[in-house]
This record gives C-alpha cells, sequence and structure tokens, in this order.
C-alpha cells in the first residue's frame, strides 16, 4: 500500500535535518522515512525547511513571535494545507504542533503527535469526536498524566537514529548542554553546576525570539557565563554529535515534564552518559548509576557531573543499541498510517454507496 502523508510542522520552526527541537526532528526522521520507502511525503513547514519529499512552504516570522505573528503563521498553514490537500490525494494529515487545533483540518484521516506535556494543550482538544482524528503520546509516562476524558491511542514512543550518531572521537573533559533556551530547560542550573564541580560546560541552543525566552536569556544565562562556560548557539546535526561524542556527560536541567528528551537518547547512543532531573520520562531514559545520574538538586548535579566520568560508554551505547532504535518509531508510525489510511477508505466506498 502506497501512502501520501501531508506531515505538518509548527508554524514558527523550521524542520530539516538540522532541526533543533523533539518535534521538528521526528517529522524530519518520518520525511525521510517515507521517501526512502516509496511512499509520496509532502511537508507544510516555514521557510528555511529542508525536506526529503517535497515541501510546501510558509513564510517564515522574521520579527518577534507575539501572539500577532502566531496568528499570522497559523492563517498561513490554513492555506498551506487546504492547497496540499487539494492538490494531491493525501491518505492522512500528520499535525506535530501545539497549537495544532488552529489550522486542524475539519475531515479526513488526521493524526496528532503531541510532543509536549499534556498539561500545556487545551483540555478539550484531547477528547476527539471524530474516530478518525487520533492523537497520541511519545511515551508512557506522557500518556499517564493525560487527564480524565482523553481519548488517545496507544503511544508511539519516540526513538533516535543510532548508527547516524555514532561517530567515536577522545572524551574531553567538558559538561554538555543542548535544548532551546527558555525558563523550564533550566539552563542556569546546569552553569551553576557545572561551576560547583569546575568543569567547563558548553551549550548548544536556539534562542526564538518569544519575549519571555529572550529575557530569561538576559537575566539569568548570560550573566553566568565565563571563559570556561559558553554558549554556542544553535547547532547543526554534525556539530551536536561531534559534541556529544566528546562530552564527559550530558546535562538536562529540565524542570519541565519531558516527554521524552530525545537529547538523552541522542547522548546515550554516543556513549555519553546524562545528568538529569528526573522529570516526566527521563528516568523511563535514563538508569540512575549506569547509564547517567538522576538527581534532586544542584549540589547532586554537580556532583554528578564530577562521576559521570566514571561510568562506561559502551554500555550507554548498548543501552541505546536495545531501546532507541528508530526502526521501531518509524514501523509504528508507519502502521497508524496504514490503519488511517484504510479507515478513510472504507468511509470513503460507504459514502459512495448511498
Amino acid at each position: 500500500m502506497t501512502l501520501t502523508v501531508l506531515n505538518v510542522a509548527y508554524p514558527l520552526a523550521p524542520v530539516g535535518l538540522n532541526a533543533v527541537g523533539g518535534a521538528e526532528q521526528v517529522l524530519s526522521a518520518l520525511d525521510r522515512a517515507l521517501v526512502r520507502q516509496g511512499h509520496r511525503s509532502i511537508v507544510v513547514a516555514c521557510k528555511g525547511s529542508s525536506v526529503a519529499g517535497t515541501l510546501v512552504e510558509t513564510p517564515a516570522e522574521t520579527g518577534a513571535l507575539d501572539e500577532t505573528a502566531k496568528s499570522r503563521a497559523q492563517r498561513a498553514h490554513r492555506a498551506a494545507i487546504a492547497a496540499a490537500r487539494a492538490r494531491w490525494p493525501v491518505d492522512v494529515v500528520h499535525l506535530h504542533g501545539i497549537d495544532f487545533d488552529a489550522y486542524l483540518p475539519g475531515d479526513g484521516p488526521t493524526l496528532v503527535t503531541l510532543h509536549l506535556p499534556l498539561a500545556w494543550y487545551p483540555q478539550d482538544v484531547l477528547r476527539p469526536a471524530r474516530e478518525d482524528l487520533w492523537l497520541h503520546a511519545v511515551s508512557d509516562a506522557q500518556q499517564k498524566t493525560a487527564p480524565a476524558g482523553s481519548r488517545l491511542i496507544p503511544p508511539i514512543p519516540n526513538r533516535v537514529d543510532v548508527d547516524a550518531l555514532n561517530d567515536a572521537r577522545s572524551r574531553r573533559n567538558f559538561a554538555l548542554v543542548l535544548s532551546r533556551i527558555c525558563p523550564e530547560k533550566g539552563i542556569h542550573l546546569a552553569i551553576d553546576a557545572a561551576k560547583r564541580a569546575g568543569v567547563p560546560l558548553a551549550i548548544g541552543g536556539q534562542l526564538y525570539p518569544y519575549q519571555a525566552h529572550v529575557q530569561y536569556f538576559a537575566d539569568e544565562v548570560e550573566p553566568r557565563l565565563d571563559r570556561r562556560r559558553r554558549f554556542l548557539g544553535p547547532l547543526g546535526f554534525c556539530a551536536k554529535r561531534r559534541l556529544l561524542n566528546c562530552a564527559r556527560c550530558l546535562v538536562v536541567p529540565s524542570l519541565a515534564a519531558e516527554t521524552s528528551s530525545l537529547v538523552a537518547m541522542e547522548a546515550l547512543a554516543c556513549g555519553t552518559p546524562v545528568v538529569a532531573f528526573p522529570n516526566g520520562a527521563l528516568p523511563h531514559v535514563v538508569e540512575h548509576g549506569k547509564t547517567g545520574f538522576l538527581v534532586n538538586d544542584i549540589d547532586e548535579m554537580a556532583i554528578a557531573i564530577d562521576a559521570a566520568g566514571d561510568l562506561d560508554n559502551e554500555t550507554c551505547r548498548a543501552e541505546a543499541r536495545d531501546r532507541f532504535s528508530l526502526d521501531r518509531m518509524v514501523s509504528a508510525y508507519m502502521d497508524a498510517y496504514r490503519g488511517l489510511a484504510k479507515l478513510g477508505a472504507s468511509r470513503a466506498v460507504s459514502g459512495a454507496a448511498r
């Protein structure tokens, strides 16, 4: 069964191999997999995106990302989705943005991946009435937080391309943070912990022009930087892979309930232990004392950063190979696409018979 799948990105973030966010990385992996398996992949995403299939481009917002910019981007997405569905015989629409309800098609087989904490979504959107609208979480830990009355199909866990991340390099004595720069990611806590541990820290990440994010960077991150704690800005895939394979550990100081933590899985795929707060799905990714450390405060984080060098890198790689293979994720999504496509086809036949 050859499929035509329309993946729809969050309107304010480009997709591609060098994408920063987890949702964008998952979309990009699915786009490549669809093309590799002989399906038609269509992607609605903003300017600056790069895809393996066909890109339906919307304008990129270049100024402050306020409500006006968000509304403008959502209107452009609605128009692009309608145009794509009119041009191609789309079997399944797959939405990835937290604001998916602002440009959700009114009919047709539709899959929504809930990449972010479920409490961040309007609760009514988690109770779809349509049989051809399927919503799902990206981990069991996230699924367990669903409010009463939610109608979600079983989770499709996030996974990473373990083979592509393999780039054996000599270890160096620095800790690493890879993250969006925003208050809930707790970057300032990692800086404080690295200073207490006496270990250099490299911070790679995208600072999007949301007012709260820019203010957080100016107030909490930038004043803490020094010669040994440096902000590198956004990193492409190759630079990210190089740093992950060199670092003594990855630090995940997130204060939010992480739904899966792709970056923690990527670190383990590179043989790099993870030091993290035990929020959301992270206790299901990191095995304390074996592939990293789960800590409760800055003091414990500093101790763990120092101790991470004693953990076995090959054990981390083996764990990633066993548990976080991208093929498992792709297979689960393909099954969901086929199930939705068959449902759509059967409903079309039923409608024609009437």
